[in-house]
């Protein structure tokens, strides 16, 4: 499966998410759902925030432009949300996978089929 692939038929396929990327530590996008803008330098943010905490905590999680307030997260995984719009992102060895989700989905579905994607990555030693 292409990276475009993962996007298309393993998130956005779920419905689960209304858009995502999947990109490398070094800010690169490998993949993206159509309209979703997001940069190689809001990308780095999210990855140093994985390891430093107080980063999204001071400055929040930007993401196509629009700063959403950071809610909780571990080495992992970071949760963040603007109004009715949530964000779930996960590390896994070489990518992150990002995802943004809108009411009516709830943070527990998105978080499943982000996690599910990135344990899948993680076992194929990406």
């Amino acid at each position: 499966m292409s990276w475009q692939d993962y996007v298309d038929k393993q998130l956005m396929a779920s419905r689960c998410v209304t858009k995502a990327a999947i990109a490398g530590h070094d800010g690169n996008v490998w993949a993206k759902s159509e309209g979703f803008e997001i940069s190689k330098d809001e990308v780095g943010k999210i990855v140093a925030g994985f390891e430093n905490e107080s980063l999204l905590t001071s400055g929040g999680v930007t993401i196509a432009g629009t700063r959403y307030i950071y809610l909780s997260g571990t080495e992992r995984i970071i949760r963040a949300k603007l109004g009715k719009v949530g964000v779930h992102c996960m590390k896994t060895q070489q990518a992150v996978v990002i995802s943004l989700y809108e009411e009516p989905i709830q943070p527990q579905q998105a978080a499943s089929v982000v996690e599910k994607l990135g344990d899948y990555l993680i076992t194929c030693g990406y």
